[in-house]
């Protein structure tokens, strides 16, 4: 199991698709307060469809809550303004994957809490500013599962808090 954490999110429909991705790869979704919509918004409702009640999802009140539930595993942030590139990580089951709000990415606050070598991009054209959130997750937890073999047993989860 992979534990995507959304830091403050901001845009209903990319969380609504994280939430299907998640119900589909072995994943566990974190969301990190404030949000920048309700949990019951028909944005994020009709983009995580059905799914929603498939995938897990767990609410904190901020980061410092998160990294407490989710304390001695991997921490890996993503950032455009990293040097790794994400293919280069060798991923293992437990591991955390940090993604930051949709207009502005992770603080440096919180990017710089995170080892050097733990900081992760996705490569892009030199012009572009970004990726879609939902896309960027997608590319990473998928690379995570490939490299664990697309073992679905790593998928087993029981629900917790939400």
């Amino acid at each position: 199991m992979f534990e995507i954490v959304l830091y403050q999110p901001e845009i209903p429909p990319n969380t609504g698709n994280i939430m299907r991705l998640c119900a589909n790869a072995p994943a566990r979704l974190h969301l990190v307060e404030p949000l920048g919509f309700a949990l019951d918004d028909r944005r994020l409702r009709r983009a995580g469809m059905d799914y929603r009640d498939r995938s897990v999802l767990e609410r904190h009140v901020g980061l410092d809550d998160c990294l407490d539930h989710l304390e001695n595993r991997r921490w890996l942030a993503f950032s455009t303004r990293s040097e790794r590139i994400y293919s280069d990580w060798a991923y293992q089951p437990g591991d955390v994957l940090l993604f930051g709000p949709e207009t502005r990415g992770l603080p440096d606050e919180v990017l710089t809490a995170i080892p050097p070598d733990q900081r992760l991009r996705i490569p892009q054209m030199p012009q572009s500013r970004s990726l879609n959130l939902s896309n960027a997750v997608a590319i990473v937890l998928f690379e995570a599962w490939r490299q664990n073999g697309f073992d679905e047993s790593i998928g087993t989860v029981t629900r917790s808090r939400a």
